[in-house]
């Protein structure tokens, strides 16, 4: 067994969205629209956000902030700025994870002034061949002014021969590998599109008698009242002006295999995904996990706020008891005090707090929506024993996570993943606790939907993540000496390929 690898104490412990993307069409004041639909979609997003809109007098007006949309968005001074029926907007997560790392350039949207006129773009994804064209682009005399990936779009598009932008985009997109969930708007028409996988969502709404909204999730549309019309599907292209939308195809059939970690945790548990609620398959992957693992205990606990539907689920299933026995306390920002030593060493309990009347003397199920790096898992069984629990068992409401992502979000290096480096009885000793025990792959995908599980052949959703088989090869993270599952030799312990 590899040596425990160490992680700053700070760090979440989570696996993070890049990013959330919202845009309004045919309403007074579109930014503020699009200012509420960002703060609906801030758990995307949390290191900064971007307005731009367009107003027929004074044509684009753009602002980039560091920090939450509540801080920055709700000032009536700046959103004066912003006039105009059409609008678009971004939240980011920086994979730098610091906002020293980050200048106020590589904040999205992105804007370029075309012939035919301007455009600003805001993607939710990842490019997983943007080093490539990005060289390429660079060597044909382009000049990057951020270091994001998303960049490459307004690039490949201002090299496109097409008379319009809608056209331009597709002939950039066609271009693109990856990940791509992309808002846009033109002086008149607001743009949505999905790549051939959807591996990132996208939905679409009505807002009073002419405007229409695109937005990350649905639970952005309720928050300013917007009616749910329809997910945009895999592969499609969307462009709305005049009251109509105009739906095509750009990139010809195909099959999706939309982020299924969407409905383990990314996603807020009040939002629709493709037909099924959130909340609901996050209490059913907790049936599904009493069912596969079960265990005699005295009460079940949620690790506050990801895990409480899935513990809801495995104490209604199992019979246990279910209890708060962690509080969480909501009014822990990013940056609190400066994490001196002292301040260090109380780890998550800045964030989390036991409730030791409730656990002192129980057996008790802690339920988790996952594993990454295993350290806040370490601190939270400290801290329940320190209440005086009898036991500890741990159930996670998702397989183990022992691979990155590369279509959107800041996932650790496979080094850093508890799971890439030991078995599940290894993670249970390191951890410590009495038991510990994840949602298989096919009880996952029971509790999205999917009766008969996975199919091997041909999975119904990306899960790369836990099975480490990426639909789109991530081409620049193997031109960085990244290396597929089918590479690695074979496992000591399975004798399979390495997992």
């Amino acid at each position: 067994m590899m040596q425990p690898f160490l992680a700053h104490p700070f760090d979440s412990d989570r696996l993070h969205e890049e990013c959330g993307v919202f845009g309004v069409i045919g309403v007074t004041d579109a930014a503020n629209f699009v200012a509420l639909g960002l703060h609906a979609l801030q758990h995307r997003g949390q290191e900064a956000g971007g307005i731009v809109a367009h107003d027929a007098e004074q044509g684009f007006n753009s602002a980039h902030r560091f920090g939450y949309v509540r801080d920055n968005f709700t000032k009536q001074s700046l959103m004066e700025t912003l006039p105009g029926s059409l609008a678009i907007g971004h939240v980011r997560y920086s994979t730098a994870g610091t906002k020293a790392a980050t200048a106020i350039r590589d904040v999205q949207p992105f804007f370029g002034e075309f012939a035919m006129g301007g455009c600003a773009i805001a993607h939710n994804g990842n490019i997983t061949n943007a080093m490539a064209l990005r060289r390429e682009l660079i060597e044909r005399g382009s000049i990057f002014q951020s270091s994001s990936d998303s960049e490459c779009i307004i690039h490949l598009m201002a090299r496109s021969i097409q008379r319009n932008i809608p056209e331009r985009m597709k002939d950039a997109l066609r271009r693109v590998e990856g990940a791509f969930s992309v808002i846009a708007m033109t002086r008149t028409k607001l743009i949505g599109v999905r790549d051939p996988l959807g591996v990132r969502p996208l939905v679409l709404g009505r807002i009073g008698d002419d405007g229409f909204v695109l937005a990350s999730e649905t639970c952005a549309l309720d928050i300013i009242g917007a009616e749910f019309i329809r997910e945009i599907e895999p592969g499609e292209m969307v462009v709305i002006s005049k009251g109509e939308v105009e739906s095509s195809r750009p990139f010809g059939p195909s099959t999706g295999r939309f982020c299924i970690f969407e409905h383990v945790y990314f996603s807020r548990p009040d939002s629709i995904i493709g037909g099924r609620s959130v909340y609901e398959t996050r209490r059913q992957i907790g049936v599904e996990l009493a069912r596969e693992a079960p265990v005699e205990a005295d009460l079940v606990c949620p690790v506050p706020d990801s895990g409480t539907p899935a513990a809801i689920g495995y104490a209604h299933e199992s019979g246990i008891p279910y209890g708060m026995g962690i509080i969480r306390n909501q009014y822990m920002g990013r940056t609190f005090i400066e994490p001196t030593e002292q301040i260090r060493n109380m780890g998550v309990r800045l964030k989390l707090n036991v409730n030791r009347a409730l656990v002192a003397g129980k057996r008790v199920v802690l339920v988790d929506d996952s594993v990454v790096r295993g350290t806040t898992s370490r601190k939270i069984k400290d801290m329940i024993l320190d209440a005086g629990a009898a036991e500890v068992h741990f159930r996670i409401a998702s397989p183990p996570t022992a691979w990155p992502c590369f279509y959107g979000v800041d996932t650790p290096d496979r080094d850093k993943l508890l799971a890439a480096q030991m078995s599940e009885e290894e993670m249970r000793e390191w951890i410590g606790v009495d038991s510990l025990a994840f949602v298989s792959l096919d009880g996952l995908y029971r509790a999205v939907g999917e009766a008969k599980g996975r199919n091997k052949s041909c999975p119904q959703y990306c899960d790369a993540c836990f099975s480490g088989e990426y639909p789109v090869a991530p081409f620049d993270q193997l031109e960085r000496g990244f290396r597929m599952k089918s590479d690695l030799p074979p496992s000591p312990v399975t004798g399979h390929a390495a997992e």
